[in-house]
């Protein structure tokens, strides 16, 4: 792939409130795609986020903060009567968390369904690489589900590629047998693959990475990624581990950083191994510190 690939990440974008000191709140943004971008985009990568935001001074507010870290925001259209999806989200002493959403009536939901959809579309199948994830299949209605499929097809007719993020939330779901039909069609629309192994125990669809792996079609021509936790991830054929152990603060954004790491290595030229320890090493400053996309600092590994 040429250097400067355009890559092009689909989803949902959202306001995270975080707790602080005592009862205090911070008021961020997140969304596992645009983590993602974030990463990419830190790293120097040539980033655009596809989605849909409101009219409103807080749409205003996280497109300013995203093309403030260099993502550019020019795929992102208005949804004039919706508003940003919102979550909280709190950690326990080990540094895991839980969500508290806001988002039914999210603008991202009609990304696919407004005036402006079609041009969004043209360009995005332009991309060298499209990165979308289940959550993003999640939020969609079925005709936004089959368009943004479509939209793969697109990308790959000419000459691109698709990178696609297996995470699970069962909230989202009207039930895991729905999850899994719109997951493996998704699959069969990839090059990279980057599951988690405790999505797809979860779905009932696992037993170990070796079998996740072979699921999602490692033996048919497909990158796969299986990302394993703390005990690092299983790729191509073999499980590498974390290159030392961490210290969780909080682990929101983990797999999107790992998932931002691997991807802009692999565009850059290195091997699978070299990429997942890359991911490894984002994954782990991620989870150092607090938020799902934490200020870049003097260790950021970028």
């Amino acid at each position: 792939m040429a250097d400067r690939a355009t890559i092009t990440v689909i989803g949902e974008a959202m306001l995270e409130l975080s707790r602080g000191e005592g009862d205090s709140w911070n008021l961020r943004y997140g969304g596992d795609v645009i983590n993602t971008a974030v990463h990419l985009a830190r790293s120097g990568d040539s980033v655009r986020l596809a989605s849909a935001l409101g009219t409103d001074p807080m749409s205003a507010q996280l497109r300013a903060q995203w093309e403030a870290e260099g993502v550019d925001t020019a795929l992102v259209i208005a949804a004039r009567d919706r508003l940003p999806g919102l979550y909280a989200i709190e950690t326990d002493a080990s540094g895991e968390r839980s969500f508290h959403y806001w988002r039914s009536e999210a603008a991202a939901r009609r990304m696919f369904a407004l005036p402006e959809s079609a041009a969004m579309m043209a360009e995005a199948a332009k991309s060298d690489l499209l990165y979308f994830s289940l959550i993003t299949l999640a939020i969609l209605p079925d005709e936004g589900r089959q368009a943004l499929l479509d939209l793969c097809a697109q990308v790959r007719d000419k000459g691109g590629r698709i990178a696609f993020d297996g995470n699970y939330r069962p909230r989202l779901w009207e039930d895991a047998a729905t999850a899994r039909r719109w997951r493996d069609r998704a699959i069969t629309c990839c090059d990279i693959g980057l599951p988690t192994l405790a999505d797809e125990v979860e779905m009932g669809e696992a037993d170990d990475a070796r079998n996740a792996a072979a699921r999602w079609g490692a033996g048919e021509g497909r990158e796969i990624v299986v990302k394993l936790g703390g005990d690092g991830c299983f790729a191509g054929g073999e499980t590498i581990p974390i290159p030392q152990a961490l210290a969780v603060v909080d682990s929101s954004g983990a797999g999107d950083a790992f998932n931002g790491g691997y991807l802009h290595a692999r565009l850059a030229g290195a091997s699978v191994r070299e990429a997942a320890l890359a991911g490894h090493r984002l994954a782990g400053w991620n989870i150092g510190r607090r938020g799902a996309i934490p200020p870049r600092d003097a260790e950021a590994p970028y």
